[in-house]
């Protein structure tokens, strides 16, 4: 399955998820904000970044910005819980492959990452 860095500042949904994606086969990796999970990212190949917009430290659009310019290959899934950051997305339509809104159920994010992975978008996204 797919190895995926899943970065999130809230300690809760980040094992949440994770929990969640290991449950379909697949190798998580976590981080509590970008500029931890652009570390992470330096570190090892990952098939997908699954990232919060809004966070301390590195925000979620600096992150994406800086992994893609690293590792433009990589696919990117975003999520927030904010219609604002949703909006600061839109002009990251090259670069991610959609945004989750939050709060999601465990169906819809599993969903999502599918799709991610399969390089399309969600429709519950």
């Amino acid at each position: 399955m797919a190895r995926i860095l899943i970065t999130e500042d809230e300690d809760t949904l980040r094992m949440f998820v994770a929990r969640a994606l290991r449950l379909d086969g697949h190798e998580t990796h976590e981080a509590g904000d970008g500029a931890e999970g652009l570390e992470k990212l330096d570190e090892r190949t990952f098939d997908l970044l699954l990232s919060d917009i809004r966070m301390p430290v590195m925000d979620g659009i600096e992150l994406v910005h800086q992994a893609s310019a690293k590792f433009p290959d990589l696919k990117i899934l975003l999520m927030t819980g904010y219609a604002e950051q949703r909006e600061r997305a839109d002009d990251l339509s090259t670069k991610i492959i959609d945004v989750v809104q939050k709060p999601f159920a465990l169906p819809e994010i599993r969903r999502a990452v599918s799709m991610a992975l399969a390089g399309t978008r969600s429709e519950a996204a």
